[in-house]
């Protein structure tokens, strides 16, 4: 059975990668990651939000990718060593900081895909999550970042376990194993995920393929590709089997995929 987080949306699925910011909204400084970033993804018809955290000096919980500021506002400092108010005044201009706990409480029929990017921020995560595990992915690129969310989240009593998709290590060993024809270890491999969102290609090495998507559907495990934003690269990944796309474009997935 697919986990709640894959249940009761339209496929393919149309992730808002950091939300989505149309370009008059670029042209007026609103960032990614951002309340009116989210805002407009939901206005475009997106139900699912992907983004990033990281954790403030004094233990909030940040939607953010980058571990500074620099790319973002052209400030140096490091998202930790800053308050979760002064975090909110660098992004008052800019689209408005929003926290995990905020973001799930603004937005509360989306579905989060949140990629825990700090350590710190793990266990954090975990236990603001796990409430809302009927709507929320968590991930990390970092298995044990990933793992320690997870733990976190199901620590909480009754509370289901979250939706997930592999560190690099597990995706490693997937891709291992389906590179072996072996079903059995395949499977194992598989155990535990419920998405496989992965690049098309990484260092020109095809990773998105016929084979992987072949056994992560017979794990009942879905496949979702990141980050497309060309509508013709859209359709021939969902006519090849992908099972959601990952943009920056939710408005033209949806037109595209919809």
């Amino acid at each position: 059975m697919p986990h709640p987080y894959l249940e009761g949306t339209a496929k393919p699925r149309v992730f808002a990668h950091r939300g989505f910011v149309p370009a008059d909204a670029a042209a007026r400084g609103i960032a990614e990651n951002t309340r009116a970033a989210f805002e407009a993804a939901v206005a475009a018809g997106a139900e699912y939000l992907e983004s990033d955290c990281h954790l403030t000096r004094d233990g909030a919980v940040v939607l953010a990718h980058d571990a500074d500021l620099t790319r973002i506002a052209g400030d140096p400092r490091r998202v930790a060593e800053l308050s979760r108010a002064e975090l909110a005044e660098v992004f008052a201009d800019r689209g408005g900081l929003l926290t995990l706990d905020e973001a799930l409480e603004a937005f509360p029929l989306a579905r989060f895909n949140i990629d825990v990017k700090a350590a710190a921020a793990a266990e954090p995560a975990g236990r603001i999550a796990a409430p809302h595990a009927h709507r929320m992915l968590l991930t990390s690129f970092s298995d044990d970042i990933r793992l320690r969310a997870l733990r976190a989240a199901a620590s909480a009593p009754g509370i289901e376990r979250l939706a997930t998709s592999p560190g690099r290590g597990s995706l490693l060993r997937i891709l291992a194993a389906v590179a072996s024809r072996s079903r059995g270890l395949a499977a194992r491999a598989l155990r535990g995920v419920d998405a496989l969102q992965i690049p098309e290609r990484h260092r020109g090495v095809p990773i998105f393929g016929p084979r992987l998507v072949a056994a992560a559907h017979a794990a009942g495990v879905e496949v979702h590709v990141w980050t497309v934003n060309d509508p013709e690269r859209m359709r021939s990944l969902v006519a090849r089997g992908a099972d959601g796309i990952i943009t920056d474009r939710a408005d033209l997935a949806l037109a595209t995929l919809r």
